[in-house]
């Protein structure tokens, strides 16, 4: 499965109700550290069937990002059965995000 990306028209279908567990990566285009994150996420959306990546830009769903309380980005949240279980702020490598899940 590719990467999805959703807004505030879609969230709650996409993520909220989804029966697998949601990596949801908040982020921005300018955001260098964002972009460093982006090829991993694409990787694991390709190799994992168990679970889904979304993309939520913080600059263009300000009410999401204050949903979740974003101040720093890139921030990866896991959603499971609707509510945000582990979170994790900055650039990381494959490995520290694969262990969030």
């Amino acid at each position: 499965m590719s990467v999805l990306h959703v807004n505030k028209n879609n969230y709650e279908e996409v993520v909220l109700k989804s029966d697998k567990p949601v990596l949801v990566d908040f982020w921005a285009p300018w955001c260098g550290p964002c972009r460093m994150v982006g090829p991993i996420l694409d990787e694991i959306a390709q190799e994992r069937d168990d679970i889904k990546v979304v993309k939520v830009n913080v600059d263009e769903e300000p009410e999401l990002a204050s949903a979740y309380q974003v101040m720093s980005i890139p921030l990866l949240v896991v959603v499971k059965d609707g509510k945000p279980v582990k979170k994790m702020v900055g650039a990381r490598p494959k490995v520290s995000i694969l262990s969030m899940l």
